[in-house]
């Protein structure tokens, strides 16, 4: 592919780009590139776009169903920039506009933040919001988050009062108690094509990195250093070596196989840096990887398997086992055949058992709990976060967990 000339180039970067980022100030910051990929023909699409912070980069993703006879429903809106919206036109132009957006989760602010903006660009469409919504430090009306008032809509405990009911099936993840607010997302099924979309719930890590993530190598190839000394260089050894250690920092925060080096170190290798540029951190680097580290990793990609996240496993999930295992039983009753989560990979091929084996965690024999493959090492600094939170009256404490169903 030849390189964009200066004026194409420009054209661009405003077509990526997101003036609105001071709100949720995550990498890339102002520029905001989307990938559209059909996953099922003529019924399913994903919008990728790619977030993080300190380079700890992972893809977020919109999907777009469309509806019969005419007519689209966009689930957990991204940026809408005008690449993004456009990509959106064009199937609005031969499938219809859109009609619903689904606000899907309670707590993640880094959704959230965009359903207001991508409203605002479809002025006919409804917003259909997860209830028990909350913002901190100020718990504000949701118009006050830039939802538009007169068309702004709680999805109603029973779907089938939904205006999409025919065609969508969705259900509500009681609200569990986390101190501050509740935590909560929507899980919905595409009947046509057997899709079920869920946010945070779920996920399967991939080994390769993302395509959306590749758009800009950096954060990768800045991951797969070993210290500030070393060069960055692309080549696709280096690009799946950031992206795994970067998986580990994204769920663990701090995996057992990392430690940090000391700040006189740091500042001493830091002088010696190919570069120190600002957007290299000014040589800084103080990860230091242990070899064992790849291990890690593959306990935590576990063949791509279905998973529910590290931090949901320690900090959120286990305050409310009970309510979780029957929000995960009702999704399973749907027959879907595959699954995307707003997050990693999709879209996965899964079936329901595969679906509701992922929560066995929860389960109070130690035999279900110790079907989890993640090293408990790993959980060492999740951990001292739940304590510390519960220490402090910030976080509930874990609710008991329940025995296993025999039926």
């Amino acid at each position: 592919m030849s390189a964009l000339t200066p004026a194409s180039s420009l054209h661009h970067r405003r077509d990526q780009a997101w003036p609105f980022w001071p709100l949720v100030p995550l990498y890339p910051y102002g520029q905001r590139p989307t990938q559209r990929v059909e996953v099922v023909k003529d019924q399913v699409w994903t919008f990728e776009q790619f977030q993080g912070i300190f380079y700890v980069v992972v893809p977020i993703r919109m999907t777009v169903v469309r509806l019969e006879p005419t007519g689209l429903l966009v689930y957990s809106p991204v940026a809408p920039t005008p690449e993004c919206i456009a990509l959106v036109r064009e199937l609005e132009n031969r499938y219809g506009p859109v009609k619903y957006i689904v606000m899907s989760t309670v707590t993640g602010i880094e959704h959230k933040v965009f359903v207001g903006p991508f409203a605002r660009q479809f002025p006919q469409a409804q917003v259909y919001v997860t209830p028990n919504q909350w913002s901190f430090p100020l718990n504000l009306p949701l118009p006050w988050l830039g939802l538009p008032r007169h068309r702004t809509h709680m999805l109603p405990a029973d779907s089938a009062q939904a205006p999409f009911s025919d065609q969508v099936d969705y259900a509500l993840l009681p609200p569990i108690d986390l101190g501050l607010g509740p935590f909560g997302e929507t899980a919905c099924f595409h009947r046509a094509s057997r899709t079920l979309l869920l946010t945070d719930a779920i996920v399967a890590i991939p080994a390769e990195p993302p395509a959306i993530v590749q758009i800009d190598p950096f954060p990768l190839l800045f991951h797969a250093r070993d210290t500030a000394t070393d060069p960055i260089v692309d080549t696709p050894e280096n690009r799946r070596k950031g992206w795994q250690r970067i998986a580990l920092f994204a769920f663990y925060f701090r995996p057992s196989t990392l430690d940090v080096a000391k700040t006189a170190e740091m500042f001493k290798e830091a002088k010696q840096a190919p570069v120190r540029s600002r957007q290299h951190y000014f040589g800084l680097y103080p990860f230091r990887w242990r070899p064992a580290w790849h291990q890690s990793f593959q306990a935590l990609h576990n063949h791509g398997q279905l998973q529910v996240a590290p931090i949901l496993q320690t900090l959120i999930f286990n305050r409310g086992p009970q309510a979780v295992l029957d929000w995960a039983k009702t999704v399973a009753a749907w027959p879907f055949e595959r699954i995307i989560p707003a997050h990693l990979a999709a879209p996965i091929a899964a079936t329901p058992e595969q679906f509701l084996a992922a929560f066995e965690f929860l389960y109070r024999e130690p035999a279900a709990a110790a079907n989890r493959s993640l090293p408990e090492a790993d959980f060492d600094l999740l951990h001292q976060i739940e304590a510390l939170l519960l220490s402090r009256g910030i976080s509930r404490p874990r609710q008991p967990a329940p025995s296993v169903d025999k039926k």
